[in-house]
């Protein structure tokens, strides 16, 4: 096997060097922490009105708690460091026990706002600390060094991405070795604990947050479907009356002149009967669209039409030329609105479809209740023209078939003989 050539190990070479320095860079110079989580009501609360001058309005419980902390620290090592200056009689002043005892616990109080600026400032500050120390301890590390650096690598963790994460953990190690190489097992163990807790906190708060992320938009989804839905029912209702409405108007229009003949009388009966299916259309339609209204104060409350309206259909069919015959049987008293208003619906595009495809045809609607369905079939005759109904395209068909799918029903549409058949089976459900 040859070897790799040099400037392709040249080239592996730098770039594992810069995998190992760039989490060092991002944790010393120029990585930048994850905003802090909104805080819940409990660790937040508002300023009472008593105390309304102060310039914000929540109070951070947390960060209270930090400064608390990095107060107490101070004064606790600040005291601890002159009882050994009295015991030892060291030569150290004051103001060194005060730049030690800040170099243990000022990080602390900046650790919520700033994680990697507290880090930063831990791993400068504690060797200051140490090298003013050194005479008056045997161990380089006191307990508040070691409550103030685990809180601060614990913030980093949490609120850091993994490689800035990685790279502190680097320097921490690196650190402990360089102030005191004989704790450096006992630093290492702390401080791998401490990071590797903190990224599991941040993992599940990510994936927590992630989860709540998806709900909200499953929830959307669901609104935006139900959006969809209505309007899909809107369309289908208004696809049902203007189709019927419409197409008796045209042939109405169509006829009245040649039927009149001449007869004013004649023709002021037929221009009649336009103008009151014109009115019973725009009623129907503005019932429909009412819906659609926002802020309407007196929403139309008229109900949606079922089989008692059938003998008004039927009549208004009759009157655009259309021989009806209707038969009802069964019980068809106390039936489900859905079911009513689908059996008037599917009847009333059945018509509209004879009066558009066979004017002049025979038309037999037959609605019958049979335990717990509903059937109902309505077949036309060729009339003056060739059948011909859309395709599966047609708008009025696919409303049939929408309707009727609704409700768990069956739907049987096609040509029968020279002629035009549609057979709904509906089932008679009390939540329908």
């Amino acid at each position: 096997m040859t070897s790799p050539p040099p400037r392709r190990r040249a080239r592996a070479a730098r770039q594992a060097v810069l995998r190992l320095i760039t989490p060092l860079v991002e944790a010393l110079v120029t990585g930048a922490p994850d905003p802090p989580r909104p805080r819940t009501g409990r660790l937040n609360p508002r300023v009472p009105q008593v105390l309304g001058v102060l310039p914000f309005r929540n109070i951070d419980l947390v960060l209270l708690a930090d400064l608390a902390l990095a107060f107490l620290l101070f004064q606790t090592e600040l005291g601890r460091l002159r009882e050994l200056v009295a015991e030892t009689r060291s030569s150290l002043d004051v103001q060194g026990l005060v730049l030690a005892a800040l170099a243990f616990s000022l990080p602390l109080a900046l650790r919520h706002r700033w994680p990697l600026a507290a880090w930063r400032s831990a791993v400068l500050l504690i060797p200051l600390g140490t090298m003013i120390c050194r005479q008056l301890l045997d161990m380089p590390y006191t307990a508040a060094v070691a409550i103030m650096f685990t809180l601060v690598v614990y913030a980093v963790a949490v609120r850091c991405e993994r490689r800035i994460t990685v790279g502190a953990w680097i320097v921490s190690v690196l650190g402990a070795w360089m102030i005191h190489p004989d704790s450096m097992a006992v630093v290492t163990l702390m401080v791998t604990v401490t990071v590797l807790f903190g990224h599991n906190v941040r993992a599940r708060r990510l994936a927590l947050g992630r989860l709540a992320q998806e709900e909200r938009r499953s929830e959307q989804a669901l609104a935006g479907q139900a959006v969809l839905e209505e309007r899909a029912r809107i369309a289908r209702e208004l696809h049902d009356v203007v189709a019927h409405h419409m197409s008796v108007i045209a042939i109405q229009a169509e006829a009245v002149p040649l039927q009149a003949a001449g007869d004013a009388a004649r023709l002021e009966e037929g221009l009649g009967q336009i103008r009151t299916l014109s009115l019973a259309a725009m009623n129907e339609m503005r019932r429909v669209l009412g819906v659609l209204r926002e802020g309407d104060e007196h929403p139309d409350t008229a109900p949606q039409p079922g089989l008692g309206r059938l003998e008004e259909l039927v009549g208004t069919a009759r009157s655009a030329g259309l021989t009806v015959t209707l038969r009802l049987g069964g019980d068809l008293t106390g039936l489900p609105a859905a079911v009513s208003l689908s059996a008037y619906r599917i009847a009333q595009e059945s018509l509209s479809n004879a009066m558009r495809h066979a004017p002049g045809s025979t038309v037999s609607i037959t609605i019958v209740r049979s335990g717990a369905e509903l059937r109902v079939q309505v077949t036309n005759t060729a009339g003056h023209r060739s059948p011909g109904l859309p395709g599966p395209a047609g708008h009025g068909l696919i409303g049939m078939r929408e309707r009727v799918s609704m409700l768990g029903g069956s739907l049987w549409i096609g040509p029968v003989g020279t002629g035009f058949a549609v057979t709904a089976i509906l089932p008679i459900m009390e939540n329908a």
